[in-house]
């Protein structure tokens, strides 16, 4: 046998079991990206060796004519050095890394697919299958720019499993021409079922993303949010009313209602909400709840009155208890720049205050039903500081609305602690995009979008059009975790942003009692910074009933099972009611 012939057999026969190792190494690395807990670091590690494994079996490839194998073996060269470069330099920017592996996969498969149709085998189709799943999930991988999001975890995973397992089988059923024929139908199709698994696990995965990340199309404002021509310059006014048919609770009827408010200047605006009150009503006035709802976005459309679960915010299961069970009115304010035009002042305390206290006035002029001048104020997170708000400006802003207790659940009582702790995560994020998006207008002297970290543009514009509600929830925080930074710069935290974060801290004093309640799993606002609020606020004075409950976090806390729901009902009764307050400041945790 000539001497390059017995060279290309010797490597030909330290090539397969050498493939054979590393397609196990791919299966172990694909399960771990699945289902090992990695951080993102680990989780670029296991996926730069992945790579750099794929490259080695690429350059392996039996080939047959000259071009094949030196394709082969620049793309194998190619890929090991790009793994090779992810697993050693993991914190090298999670798009740049993600554009490699996107890159790599979709190369793999194409090359698979060029040996494959020049070279044909018995296994043409299996292996045609094989390389669109690699493709496919190669998209899926630029689709998704952070390394710790779970589609490309598993997308990337599923395919080291399926290319791993494709060299194993490789290995294991090399046989003469003549076994190849005698082989039966079973084994002949276990590698195609196989690998027509692996391509719908990819389309699917696609799809998900492509559903994830989309969101949903919400209604946009119509006509009735539009001010009429001439607005009354006086806050509180309501301009008109319509009733709502979708998502009112049961025994209960509701309207939607546009009303004068002012901006933070002092300057008119006008704002929207809704008003829900029981069916069964005599013709005293009912006693008024005033809520500031949560976070729901920043664009128009986002406004909780065109949603189609209006009361579901915050602790929705406690309102409709109050206003079924208990025959109370309830009002709440969209906030300006949410239905009606114009940028919503997204966690100015100063305006959410404003806006509710407007909305408690609008309401006592509304003809289908009779409320009292004295309300109670609840709101959770943006809505907890909301409510803070209301009671810190009542007295000033809104003299004739008596405010007889305020209740929120898990504020965002010190905004400019959640900036910096929260600062990494995808909720922050989010948060963080809502707040460039706005403030960004509110304060052009910042100049936030020139300011922002590199990479967070992209983000902050995408994110600000999605609603934080239903699917749109599923999609903004998504798209946060795409952002490969803190949006914010820790010296923008430093200077003139950092004092107007700071400002939106309600400080009191309290015109009434003010209830506090916090989940100790809230992963968003953390108790030991709630903890120290509170501590601040009983040293200066006020009368806060604090409480704790263990293992809720920060939607669990307002669920309807939650513990919290008929204590806060109980509470909001005895506040109408004249009761006493019950203060717990030296109680505190």
């Amino acid at each position: 046998m000539p001497l390059k012939s017995t060279i290309t057999a010797s490597l030909s026969s330290f090539a397969v079991p050498v493939r054979a190792l590393i397609g196990v190494a791919g299966v172990v690395l694909g399960v771990l990206l699945v289902l090992a807990p990695l951080s993102t670091h680990q989780i670029a590690v296991v996926t730069g060796i992945g790579l750099a494994l794929a490259g080695i079996a690429a350059a392996l490839l039996p080939t047959i004519d000259g071009f094949t194998r030196v394709s082969a073996r620049v793309f194998g060269a190619v890929l090991f050095l790009l793994g090779a470069i992810i697993a050693v330099w993991p914190a090298g920017g999670a798009p740049w890394i993600a554009f490699i592996v996107g890159a790599s996969l979709i190369g793999h498969g194409v090359l698979q697919t060029v040996q494959v149709i020049r070279h044909g085998g018995d296994q043409r189709a299996t292996s045609v299958i094989i390389a669109l799943a690699s493709i496919v999930f190669g998209v899926v991988a630029l689709s998704w720019p952070v390394l710790t999001l779970t589609f490309f975890r598993l997308g990337v995973g599923a395919w080291f499993v399926f290319f791993g397992l494709q060299l194993v089988l490789a290995a294991l059923y090399r046989r003469t021409p003549e076994q190849k024929r005698q082989r039966g139908k079973l084994a002949r199709w276990s590698r195609t079922i196989g690998a027509s698994l692996a391509l719908v696990l990819a389309v699917a995965v696609a799809l998900g993303s492509n559903w994830a990340l989309g969101g949903v199309p919400l209604p946009q404002p119509g006509a009735f949010y539009d001010p009429p021509t001439s607005v009354p310059s006086e806050p509180g006014k309501l301009i008109r009313s319509e009733p709502l048919r979708e998502g009112v609770p049961r025994g209960a009827d509701a309207w939607r209602i546009l009303y004068t408010t002012t901006n933070t200047d002092g300057s008119p605006a006008v704002s929207s909400g809704t008003i829900v009150a029981p069916k069964a009503r005599g013709e005293d006035p009912l006693q008024l709840l005033s809520v500031a709802h949560g976070t729901t976005g920043v664009a128009a459309k986002c406004a909780p009155s065109l949603s189609a679960t209006p009361f579901a915010d915050g602790a929705g299961a406690a309102l409709e208890q109050l206003v079924v069970d208990n025959g109370w009115a309830a009002v709440t304010s969209d906030y300006i720049g949410l239905g009606t035009a114009g940028a919503h002042p997204y966690l100015i305390g100063d305006s959410e205050a404003r806006n509710v206290l407007d909305a408690a006035r609008a309401a006592q002029e509304f003809s289908e039903v009779s409320v009292t001048s004295e309300t109670v104020v609840w709101g959770h997170s943006q809505g907890g500081q909301g409510s803070l708000w209301t009671g810190q400006l009542a007295e000033r802003y809104a003299p004739d609305v008596t405010v007889q207790g305020i209740a929120a659940f898990a504020p965002a009582a010190d905004l400019f602690g959640l900036a910096e702790v929260n600062k990494n995560d995808a909720a922050g994020k989010t948060v963080s995009a809502y707040i460039a998006a706005t403030w960004g207008e509110l304060y052009p002297q910042l100049n936030l979008a020139a300011q922002l970290t590199p990479g967070s543009a992209r983000g902050v514009e995408q994110i600000k059009d999605l609603c934080f509600n239903g699917q749109d929830v599923l999609a903004a925080i998504l798209h946060g975790t795409q952002v490969p930074n803190q949006i914010f710069p820790d010296s923008l935290l430093d200077g003139e942003f950092g004092d107007l974060l700071r400002a939106q801290t309600p400080v009191g004093p309290f015109p009434a009692p003010v209830l506090v309640a916090q989940g100790l799993a809230d992963p968003l606002v953390r108790p030991e910074q709630q903890r120290e609020w509170v501590a601040d606020r009983c040293a200066a004075g006020a009368e806060i009933d604090y409480r704790e409950f263990a293992g809720l976090d920060h939607l669990s806390l307002v669920a309807a099972d939650s513990p919290l729901t008929p204590e806060l009902v109980e509470w909001t009764l005895a506040r109408a009611a004249g009761e006493p307050a019950t203060p717990n400041c030296n109680a505190l945790p």
